[in-house]
This record gives C-alpha cells, sequence and structure tokens, in this order.
C-alpha cells in the first residue's frame, strides 16, 4: 500500500487508542443497535485486476444476499493505497462502513483502537462457528489470548511466477530456487527492453512483505521479543539492500518499477516485459490480462543458497483478507448476517474461485478449483513455509514506515544513487524515530 501521508496516518494511530471507544464506527456513529435494519455499507478491498473488476466480482452477490434477507449492501471498493488511511479515518471519526475488509496483518494494530466487533465465541456461533476456519488464518485475525477482530475471507501466499517461454528462450531449464540462482536468471532475461523481474517499489504493503520475508532468512525481526521495534539491526539492514538490489546492483527490475503501486508489475509479467514476479495468488488477475495458466509455472519463493531450519526456509508471510465489523454499526444483526453469508462454503467456494485465493473456510477448499497447480502451490506455501507478520499493536505503523523507507530506497536506486548499507541503515534508523514509544 502506497500511503501519501505515513506520518499522518501514525499520529491517526496514536491518536484512535484514545478516541476509539468513544466514537466507535458505524455508517454514522451510535450505540451499535439495529436502527438501520435493512441497509448496510461494506468497504470491500481491491482483490481483482481493477476496481471495475471487483464490483462485476461482487455486485452479484450482494443482490443474491438482499434477495435472501431483504438487506441491500452499498458496496465502495476502495484501493489498498487509501485502505488504512480511510479505516483509521472512519475509527477516528465514526462516519465509516458497517462491514469492512482489512489485510489480515493490520488486525491485531485495528483490534487495539477498539473500534472493530470482537469475534467472542457468542458473536462467532452468530456467523457459524469458529471451527470451520483454517488454524493460520484465524491467528493471524488479531493479537494473541484476545477475541479475534475479524474473520478470515481470502487466503493468500506469496509464490514465485515465471515465464515459461522466456525462461526456455533464454536457455533456462529450471527456475530458481535460490537467491543467487534468480539474480543470475534475471540477468539473462534483462535484455531488449524486457527485465528479468517485476516488483511493485510503490506499494507499501507489497515492500514491507518482501523485506518482512528476506528479515526473516536473515534470522532477524523487526520487532524483539519483547514487542520493541528494532528496525536497523544488520540482519534487517542486509534484507532491505537485498530487496533494492533489484534495481540498484543486480538491475533485474526495471527503474520504474520504483513507481508501481497498483499491480503494474503483474500488467507487465502478463504483458511479456518481465520474466518473473513475486506476488500473492496472481492467477485471477494474469488471466484477466490474457495471460494463460499454461504459460507460466509458479515455484515458492527462493532461499538462501544452503538454507536449514524454519527462519531460512521461510518464504512468505501469511497472507489473506479478514472481514472485520465496526462496534458501533446501526445494523449488528445484518452486519453479522453478512459475514456469514460471505464466509458460507458456497460463497467462499464463488468468491476465492474469481479472486484465485485459497479459502479459510476448510469445506470450501474441497472444490476442484483449488486444486490447479497455482493454487496447490501457493496452500503448499502456507502449510510449510510461510509465516505470520508481528502480532503488535504498532503493525501498521511499521507497515507504513518500513513500506516507506524501502520506496524512497529504491526511488535513489532507480534515479541513479548508489545505495550501500549505510542508506540502508540511515532509512531504517529514521523510520525507528518515528515510531511511537511503546
Amino acid at each position: 500500500m502506497r500511503m501519501n501521508r505515513p506520518a499522518a496516518a501514525i499520529a491517526l494511530v496514536a491518536a484512535i487508542a484514545v478516541t476509539a471507544t468513544a466514537c466507535g464506527g458505524g455508517s454514522t456513529g451510535g450505540g451499535g443497535g439495529n436502527s438501520s435494519p435493512k441497509t448496510l455499507t461494506y468497504w470491500a478491498s481491491n482483490q481483482g485486476a481493477s476496481l471495475e473488476v471487483d464490483k462485476q466480482v461482487l455486485e452479484p452477490e450482494l443482490r443474491k444476499f438482499e434477495q435472501q434477507t431483504g438487506i441491500k449492501v452499498k458496496l465502495e471498493v476502495v484501493p489498498w493505497s487509501d485502505l488504512l488511511n480511510r479505516i483509521l479515518a472512519a475509527a477516528t471519526s465514526g462516519q465509516g462502513p458497517d462491514v469492512l475488509n482489512i489485510g489480515n496483518t493490520w488486525s491485531a494494530s485495528l483490534q487495539a483502537t477498539g473500534a472493530l466487533l470482537p469475534f467472542d465465541a457468542a458473536t462467532f456461533d452468530k456467523v457459524g462457528g469458529s471451527d470451520r476456519f483454517l488454524a493460520s488464518a484465524l491467528a493471524s485475525a488479531g493479537a494473541s489470548g484476545k477475541d479475534p477482530a475479524a474473520v478470515p475471507l481470502y487466503s493468500m501466499a506469496y509464490g514465485l511466477y515465471y515465464n515459461k517461454k522466456l525462461f526456455a528462450d533464454a536457455g533456462i531449464a529450471t527456475p530458481p530456487a535460490t537467491w543467487d540462482e534468480l539474480v543470475a536468471d534475471g540477468q539473462k532475461l534483462t535484455k531488449g527492453g524486457k527485465y528479468g523481474l517485476a516488483i511493485e517499489g510503490g506499494n507499501l504493503s507489497e515492500n514491507v512483505h518482501h523485506a518482512f520475508t528476506l528479515a526473516t532468512q536473515h534470522d532477524t525481526s523487526f520487532f524483539t521479543p519483547a514487542g520493541k521495534a528494532s528496525f536497523d539491526s544488520p540482519g534487517a539492514v542486509a534484507a532491505v539492500k537485498q530487496y533494492v538490489d533489484f534495481i540498484a546492483k543486480d538491475k533485474i527490475a526495471a527503474p520504474g518499477n520504483a513507481e508501481y503501486a497498483n499491480n503494474q508489475s503483474v500488467t507487465d509479467f502478463a504483458t511479456g516485459k518481465a520474466a518473473m514476479l513475486m506476488w500473492q495468488a496472481a492467477g485471477a488477475n494474469l488471466k484477466s490480462h490474457g495471460m494463460s495458466p499454461d504459460a507460466y509455472g509458479v515455484v515458492p519463493v527462493p532461499v538462501p543458497a544452503g538454507a536449514s531450519g524454519t527462519k531460512q526456509s521461510t518464504t512468505s508471510m501469511v497472507a489473506g483478507i479478514n472481514m472485520a465489523v465496526f462496534k458501533n454499526t446501526k445494523n449488528k444483526d445484518g452486519a453479522l448476517q453478512f459475514v456469514k453469508f460471505m464466509t458460507s462454503d458456497t460463497e467462499q467456494t464463488v468468491l476465492n474461485k474469481a479472486y484465485g485465493s485459497i479459502p479459510p473456510v476448510v469445506a470450501a477448499q474441497s472444490d476442484p478449483a483449488f486444486s490447479t497447480p497455482e493454487l496447490k502451490t501457493i496452500a503448499g506455501v502456507l502449510r510449510n513455509s510461510a509465516a505470520p507478520l508481528p502480532q503488535v499493536p504498532e503493525e501498521s505503523q511499521f507497515e507504513t514506515l518500513i513500506g516507506t523507507a524501502v520506496k524512497n530506497l529504491l526511488a535513489e536506486a532507480a534515479s541513479g544513487k548508489a545505495v550501500t548499507d549505510d542508506t540502508v541503515k540511515a532509512e531504517l534508523t529514521k523510520a525507528q524515530q518515528q515510531m511511537p514509544a511503546n
């Protein structure tokens, strides 16, 4: 996600902790009753190739819900570049939706605001029970030891997508399994105006997700065990520099990628402008651009040469989208009916098929649509080599600050400036200094 004013967003997070309990959420604020029983406002995240694609996927399902319940749902698809700031503003002002999608990595941060309805046992019973969901997906729905702040809606993980024809044309027989191999392959593939790898440098979420995975492979974390920020450790510096070097040193990603923020890297891969892409369940997006599943392969993201042990072998963060209810919605009963509908076995199959993601509702996974080579790879990553981002209240600030730091460094690399260990450390130190005190 690209935040235009990250400092303002961080200040807003701090303010929320004080004000959210009083202001609450809901379409106009209020006391959490059912004074608007026939209407709901829903903020959906941008899952498809465009906002229009999301509307095409969701609106028929919302009409189906209205036919079943008599409750009309007003849909707004919110771009990732705006979503977190919109949610934070809604939590402080009380002017927001009844139901919304959130990135699962934000769950603990938004939970700490007090603005979201906790899913205790009784609330889970109203949406079909907690035992229907994957345990790993539920673990990314809020801080440990607390009732979840949301329920899982779509599950994903990162894979390395590679263009089979471009690999064959370059004489590369197999996709890379290590970073050394990825760089070497990427340099062979970078020619004639095409690049070996496409990245999304203006997208803060993409930046922080890859920084987290690489830092984990470097046996480091951006937070201490006590939950304090530790952004500029040697391992973190090495991880971020490795990512920035795809443009700066290795030159396997186009300088223009530093500005990409809205799925442009997926477009570049689908149209043959880049031979590799690290993305979360990209199949549906690639199909929308006319790329056949036969044209690409998917393998886990590379690891360091000689990697051993769980941390070095981590290839993805646990990705996914959760669905939350503002605590002070004017239609709590209707909001929970809508959550139950969207997480029903039938809707989970419909929606996750459309988006090429994996249903976090276990029963829905039996559909053959989720047994494609791509999704089998992604599901294997979720089971075997994915790790959750830190479930700490400051997680959204962490995403904004580290994502922005990487964005700034990629911009420097794209402009031809040298990016050194010292440059990276200075940017990460600046990010850590902007974190609010615990």
